[in-house]
């Protein structure tokens, strides 16, 4: 009884939470022309891909419009660093808890910074649509943004320290349920006819063909089976639960995030652009263009292994398992083992990023098939963010409700 308490207060406090955080959206800052810059934003492809993240924030302009972006940026800003920097690793792996909390407030003051030059950048973008634009206009523009950005991030530390899941990618997750019915309610209008229902219903074959492969590419591992000096007296034999996993998709939902912010840019610079031939290029690779699909698909495999290199490191893997006196069967401990795992991972990370390649492609084919192009608002980035996040929620509650079963026994 007392286990299920525990659980529905922070279950409470995380939708609490999620609500204010979805209010906040709908706080317009004032002195805007709402009406007429939504408007004109609705076709803006750049624009739509950040809607994801802010849940339309960009579109509506309130005070939670930033959302989570600015954090999100900062803390791969510091994933960077951290890899490039020796002082801030050695933060991250030497000093314990000390270190990962300095690291935490470096990434605080990165995500203000981040806030300011985007609250900025905003309320250059915003100029035509301002009712009396000057410098007031922007200092109260950069002041309301970059506090909401940082209320946001404030939300997001208080999911993962006091509710359930992590705030961060719950609050993406929001964001991105709440333009579901949106979608839904575009193409419902048109269930009247026959025709419609059919495409209807292949929509629905599609849509969970493609829930099936993304839960597959988000779940999919490679056991490594691995031996201890106290095994060795047994006939060799493997423990079945000694084994590194490794992941078919290290960077998760990472790399067709980039790749897909990447290829807004061309799209977006074509409509600003007045040079005919820089235009012709950019014309290319837009979504419509001849090289847009072999250039989306060098890109989700250049930041896949980008980001799986971030993620995983094979010779400290291959060093931490010499000092716990592990090995892999028929490989040597050290430098064997490395050039071993780094082989592995290069094939994985490939065979992942050609996964998340055909996952990408499948709203637009079914956009095609069907007709019902409504169905690219929940595009590959969202599917991909949506079935992760819930299955790592879902896995922290079942462990929290085993880890107090556990406590209560012991007690």
């Amino acid at each position: 009884m007392k286990t299920k308490n525990k659980l529905a207060q922070k279950i409470s406090i995380t939708l609490i939470v999620l609500v204010l955080a979805r209010l906040g959206i709908f706080v317009p800052i004032p002195g805007i022309d709402h009406d007429s810059f939504y408007s004109s934003v609705g076709e803006n492809a750049l624009v739509n891909f950040l809607n994801i993240f802010s849940g339309g924030g960009f579109s509506a302009i309130g005070i939670f419009a930033l959302g989570i972006v600015p954090y999100i940026n900062a803390s791969i800003i510091m994933q960077l660093l951290t890899k490039i920097v020796p002082e801030l690793e050695n933060l991250q792996k030497e000093e314990g808890e000390s270190g990962r909390r300095k690291i935490t407030q470096i990434t605080r003051y990165l995500t203000l910074l981040w806030a300011i030059i985007q609250s900025f950048a905003i309320s250059l973008w915003i100029k035509p649509y301002v009712f009396n634009w000057n410098i007031s206009f922007i200092s109260d523009c950069i002041i309301t943004l970059s506090t909401g950005s940082i209320i946001i991030m404030w939300f997001s530390e208080l999911i993962t320290e006091y509710g359930i899941g992590n705030g961060a990618s719950l609050l993406i997750f929001q964001n991105i349920v709440s333009g579901i019915p949106k979608n839904i309610k575009n193409y419902t209008l048109e269930l009247y006819d026959i025709e419609a229902i059919s495409k209807i219903f292949l929509l629905f074959i599609l849509f969970m063909s493609m829930l099936i492969i993304t839960i597959l590419v988000q779940e999919g591992t490679r056991k490594i089976n691995i031996i201890s000096a106290r095994q060795l007296g047994k006939a060799n034999e493997l423990d079945p639960k000694s084994y590194i996993p490794l992941k078919l998709n290290q960077g998760g939902v990472m790399p067709i995030v980039f790749a897909s912010a990447a290829m807004t840019l061309p799209s977006y610079l074509s409509q600003i652009c007045k040079n005919k031939s820089i235009t012709s290029i950019l014309t290319l690779i837009s979504p419509n263009g001849a090289l847009y699909i072999p250039l989306y698909c060098i890109f989700i495999i250049i930041f896949s292994y980008f980001y799986a290199s971030l993620v995983l490191n094979p010779k400290d893997i291959a060093k931490n398992l010499k000092k716990m006196g592990a090995s892999i069967p028929s490989i040597r401990p050290g430098e064997n083992t490395s050039i071993y795992l780094e082989k592995i991972l290069n094939r994985l990370t490939f065979l992942g990023s050609m996964f998340l390649f055909i996952v990408a492609l499948v709203p637009s084919i079914i956009a095609n098939v069907t007709n019902i192009t409504t169905f690219k608002g929940l595009g590959t980035t969202s599917l991909l963010i949506l079935v992760g996040v819930a299955i790592d929620t879902a896995k922290q509650i079942q462990t929290y409700i085993i880890s107090q079963q556990y406590d209560n026994m012991m007690e």
